[in-house]
């Protein structure tokens, strides 16, 4: 039996009890929850409220293929952007206090196409204790072969032009995740450190629930729509792929960009820093003073107050973001980010371009 991973240093620098106390007594001194507040129930209702409507409007509205397209489109950004700012937050139990409301609004991930269940396994229970790490966080692992998003992986021929393709891939990440991944995840032994035991009523909630987004998005379309079957199939993926792109984006963007770190475990099989600086050098924000990048991605532009703070609902994290850069720069630590959208992408990029060359070698410290 493997050993567990673990972060072999507890917090010897102090910094983690430092951000955490001062970000609890800000929430303290502005007598304000770290759940949703006013203008985050206001995005929740924009947000879905336009999903549905593009929903309808292709179903009922009779317009013509081209504007059935665009709005097919529409409607895959806007399943992103529910994704972002209402899902995520729901699944981490940082949009309400009360579990109920945040199991309702975790639901609606499931008619984006994707178990909240899963998500939960991979992303909150995975992904944010092993943050790019090779063969413990699979949110690296995107196409094994044609991707290469870690330096200590094995790189090969094709992957010297991931920088032109990736892109290209990206835009299926959504098309991969309704028909394959959750249903490859699921029924994995192990997802990362963590060994898969799904209750029966879990298999049952994979495969209805499933059922169901195929029977609102492929089966009832097919009945009330009025355009021969090749367009309609058109139409489902150029929605996919409008959602693929945009999730793909703002997830690659927030680790593997220029600066963040890809750490290997040391020889007894851990890794010597404690959790919280590891997700600081793991983890990069961008757009972070972009009101416009806040209100579209859910914070997800703010990624590093987001793996610190996962419980905060994140229409908190420009204010907290300000007490998080100030401490992490006080303990002489990273706080990596990116001005804008565009030096992000460029900073992706570049990464891809460097990680698809064979000689490119990333050592656990460079970046530090």
């Amino acid at each position: 039996m493997s050993k567990k991973l673990k972060f072999c240093n507890a917090d010897q620098s102090g910094f983690y009890a430092a951000v955490r106390c001062e970000v609890d007594n800000y929430f303290r001194t502005e007598k304000i929850s770290t759940h949703a507040n006013s203008a985050m129930w206001f995005k929740t209702v924009f947000f879905l409220s336009i999903y549905v409507a593009l929903y309808f409007l292709i179903l009922l509205s009779g317009f013509s293929w081209p504007t059935l397209l665009a709005l097919a489109s529409l409607l895959g950004a806007f399943g992103a952007f529910v994704g972002f700012n209402i899902c995520h937050d729901a699944i981490h139990k940082s949009l309400s206090t009360n579990n109920t409301i945040n199991s309702g609004f975790s639901y609606v991930f499931n008619l984006l196409g994707a178990s909240p269940y899963v998500w939960n396994i991979c992303h909150n229970i995975v992904h944010h204790t092993y943050t790019n790490i090779a063969g413990h966080d699979e949110d690296i692992d995107v196409a094994p072969g044609l991707i290469r998003f870690s330096p200590l992986e094995p790189v090969n021929k094709v992957q010297r032009y991931q920088h032109f393709y990736a892109f290209v891939l990206y835009s299926f990440a959504m098309l991969s995740w309704v028909f394959r991944k959750d249903y490859k995840k699921f029924f994995q032994k192990k997802i990362g450190e963590h060994k898969n035991n799904h209750s029966k009523s879990a298999y049952f909630n994979l495969f209805f629930n499933k059922a169901i987004y195929y029977f609102l998005f492929l089966v009832l379309p097919v009945f009330v729509i009025d355009i021969p079957w090749w367009q309609f199939l058109l139409g489902f993926l150029v929605m996919q792929l409008s959602q693929g792109l945009i999730l793909g984006l703002v997830f690659q963007l927030a680790h593997v960009v220029e600066g963040t770190d890809f750490p290997q475990p040391n020889e007894h099989g851990n890794i010597e820093e404690a959790w919280a600086e590891h997700q600081l050098r793991t983890t990069a924000n961008f757009a972070g003073r972009s009101k416009l990048a806040a209100f579209f991605c859910g914070g997800l532009n703010q990624q590093i107050e987001h793996h610190l703070f996962p419980k905060v609902c994140h229409i908190h994290y420009p204010a907290i973001g300000k007490i998080v850069k100030e401490t992490a720069l006080r303990y002489n630590l990273p706080y990596i980010e990116n001005k804008t959208f565009g030096d992000a992408l460029g900073s992706h990029y570049r990464m891809l371009r460097k990680l698809g060359r064979d000689t490119y070698r990333l050592d656990p410290l460079v970046n530090r």
